[in-house]
């Protein structure tokens, strides 16, 4: 029998660059979401705090939800660890085997982006820094702005493939 391998979601996908637009897949690091329970308070700074000690970033998900994020994986132990301080207030699940990342960066990005998501993607409304819960064309999708023209997209790994080829097809007249 041959040896089973793990390869990431986007495996086969070179960046697509240009002058005005860059599409490149991210490492398939940590992903794990925190869910807060109806009747705790606020931990919104609890969990930014213990992500930032763990190397990871918060990025809101909806209310009581952060998806906590890093470009590499966390030891199992790390992680129990982690969770373990959020509890009784929190829980989390691993989600790094099932959320591909991906870069949307340049001075077209945010054209591409208006092509497939009803964000209002104005620095005022959608400022770097925020993150928000949409669709990419059809696709369920987690988006963050890190800069004025930089967003990273993450989505389930079973529909990288496909928001992947609508992101390509939104850049192409930018290519």
């Amino acid at each position: 029998m041959p040896d089973l391998r793990a390869l990431p979601a986007l495996a086969d996908r070179t960046p697509l660059v240009s002058h005005g637009i860059r599409l490149s897949p991210l490492p398939e690091g940590t992903v794990l979401q925190m869910i807060v329970g109806p009747d705790a308070p606020d931990q919104t700074a609890n969990v930014e705090r213990l992500a930032n000690e763990s190397g990871l970033a918060a990025r809101p998900l909806s209310p009581g939800q952060w998806l906590l994020i890093g470009d590499k994986p966390t030891r199992r132990a790390d992680m129990k660890h982690l969770l373990a301080a959020l509890e009784p207030q929190a829980s989390g699940i691993d989600q790094s085997h099932g959320r591909v990342r991906m870069r949307l960066e340049g001075p077209m990005a945010v054209k591409v982006l208006a092509k497939g998501t009803a964000v209002d993607l104005n620095q005022r409304a959608f400022p770097p820094g925020r993150s928000v819960a949409t669709l990419i064309g059809h696709i369920a999708a987690h988006l963050t702005r890190h800069d004025v023209e930089d967003f990273e997209i993450a989505v389930l790994r079973g529909l990288a493939e496909a928001c992947w080829i609508d992101l390509a097809g939104m850049c192409e007249e930018f290519v």
